[in-house]
């Protein structure tokens, strides 16, 4: 996993931001300490000035000097911090006060990245991935083979609902295993209310709570995203920066492929990113509602034997989750 040089900097920046709200915060209390205890600047002036010359007579080498200024700025510290407990104040009331003590919000501890530098780019990468909300109650934890019966079979396969929906299940999560050490595609295929898009989620939960980028889109809002870049219509379309994330993003979810409009560009357009992902190894999770003949009729050869060449295909059959979830609830 890789940050883009465009994520980095947004991380960066807010690092920079919260020193600056640091700095103006202990400014404020500075402030307000030297305007409540005059003696206290003078104090601050005179350490600053023993602080000037202590560090000449180290570029001097007269250490015996340096000893009895450091003394000298002892007693000064001491002085401020009994006028602060004096008066009901912290003896640190003036200290810098920051978010991330262990890297003093700079986001790293010396060459190495701060615990809430990845943090910070885990809250970036959910934000840019369209999940945020989704993924508060769709994790692998929350997924439940109760919806899937045993009397349903593939009649192709052979399996019922509920043993190919275990198998779907387990491939996702050896596909969130093995994802930084093989490069691999998902297709996941069957009738609506199946559980597809709920484990696109939870594969996204997880790879981004480990830090990876992952982008979602719906397959209309992926290629309207498109359409406005190539042919203009919002000025807020950057191409460039939209293939970037696109293209680069550590996995892509495109969901319920098959929903869009499709059309000579949507083809073209879909055959580009699956070709230019699979060339760069960035992993490509695709869900689609339609079967596998009515997938290559809606779209085309060239397109299906790249997917079916690249992508894991996973099936999964029975009925609407959602639909049982209404009558349950109607019944209780």
């Amino acid at each position: 996993m890789g940050l883009t040089n465009s994520q980095y900097n947004t991380i960066m920046r807010g690092y920079q931001q919260q020193q600056a709200e640091d700095h103006a915060d202990q400014m404020r209390r500075t402030e307000e300490i030297y305007s409540k205890f005059p003696e206290f600047s003078e104090i601050d002036a005179q350490i600053a000035s023993m602080s000037t010359a202590c560090a000449r007579k180290l570029l001097d080498d007269e250490p015996s000097s340096v000893d009895e200024l450091r003394t000298r700025i002892g007693k000064c510290s001491r002085k401020r911090e009994e006028i602060l407990t004096r008066h009901g104040y912290p003896a640190d009331y003036l200290s810098p006060r920051y978010r991330c003590p262990d890297c003093q919000d700079t986001g790293y501890i010396g060459t190495k990245k701060c615990h809430c530098f990845l943090q910070a780019a885990i809250d970036l990468l959910y934000t840019q991935s369209n999940l945020r909300e989704a993924l508060k109650t769709e994790h692998f934890g929350a997924f439940s083979l109760d919806y899937y019966s045993e009397k349903i079979t593939d009649p192709v396969t052979g399996q019922s609902a509920s043993a190919t929906a275990l198998r779907t299940y387990e491939e996702c999560r050896r596909f969130v295993r093995e994802f930084d050490d093989k490069f691999e595609n998902l297709f996941l295929y069957g009738d609506t209310g199946l559980g597809k898009t709920f484990l696109s989620h939870c594969i996204a939960k997880e790879l981004l709570e480990s830090a990876h980028s992952v982008i979602y889109f719906s397959s209309f809002r992926l290629f309207e995203l498109f359409a406005n870049s190539t042919f203009g219509r919002s000025s807020a379309s950057d191409p460039d920066d939209l293939e970037q994330h696109i293209f680069e993003c550590d996995l892509l979810i495109i969901d319920d492929l098959g929903t869009e409009l499709v059309n000579s560009f949507v083809s073209s357009q879909l055959f580009h990113v699956l070709n230019e992902r699979i060339l760069r190894r960035k992993s490509t999770l695709i869900s689609t509602n339609l079967a596998l003949a009515t997938f290559a009729d809606t779209y085309s050869e060239r397109i299906f034997s790249r997917i079916s060449s690249s992508y894991t295909m996973l099936k999964l059959i029975g009925d609407d989750i959602r639909i049982q979830k209404k009558i349950s609830a109607i019944r209780s």
